[in-house]
């Protein structure tokens, strides 16, 4: 078992593959709608969304993931901690590459 700096610096890179796969994945209109910074936040709140649900549905085997409800989670707190007024369909294609990397991986 590593130690926590090691599974911190395991965690940071993780992220920043994130951020690339979503990069590469975004259709060439989005590109540039996003800032690397703000990827990175979206990450984050994707995985407070997931986190949220795990422990609503705790003890269940199969949770369904609803792109919809996490592009929306992520858009209104965006607008909530002052990051920006994000469209969700825009961040539907966050999504969708974040579960996809993640599903590689």
């Amino acid at each position: 078992m590593g130690t926590f700096e090691e599974d911190l610096l395991l965690d940071a890179e993780d992220d920043r593959q994130t951020v690339e796969y979503i990069k590469n994945y975004l259709p060439q209109d989005l590109k540039d709608r996003f800032t690397e910074d703000e990827l990175y936040y979206f990450i984050d709140v994707i995985g407070e969304y997931y986190v949220d649900l795990l422990d609503k549905h705790s003890g269940d085997e199969d949770i369904d993931i609803d792109v919809e409800d996490v592009a929306k989670f992520v858009a209104k707190q965006a607008k909530k901690d002052k990051m920006g007024d994000f469209d969700p369909e825009d961040l539907r294609w966050v999504v969708d590459g974040e579960l996809e990397y993640g599903e590689q991986n």
